[in-house]
């Protein structure tokens, strides 16, 4: 009897933890909604993707505020990001 009330214990705290990781999976989700790319922004080995050519994605830029690398932003908040070689850009920019 005893061998059973411990299994039907483990159980059910197995399953809430089961829940309470599935809950936490949807605000994480949310966040990235919540994200846009911005070109521009990023320094050195800290863009998210899309470094341009001789780069291969995720923290291969070469230099600070490259201009066809990116970072996730909050959303609304690119084009107001200021670098010392201009503001933050929703599509990649010229050299």
């Amino acid at each position: 009897m005893i061998n059973r009330s411990f299994a039907i214990t483990a159980l059910a705290l197995g399953a809430l933890a089961a829940g309470s990781a599935m809950a936490q999976d949807k605000p994480m989700a949310d966040k990235m909604a919540t994200m846009e790319k911005c070109y521009g922004v990023s320094m050195a080995g800290k863009n998210d993707c899309a470094a341009g050519p001789g780069t291969t994605c995720a923290g291969t830029s070469k230099v600070d505020y490259q201009s066809n690398s990116w970072k996730n932003v909050p959303a609304g908040t690119c084009t107001t990001i200021k670098t010392p070689k201009g503001m933050g850009s929703l599509a990649p920019m010229k050299s």
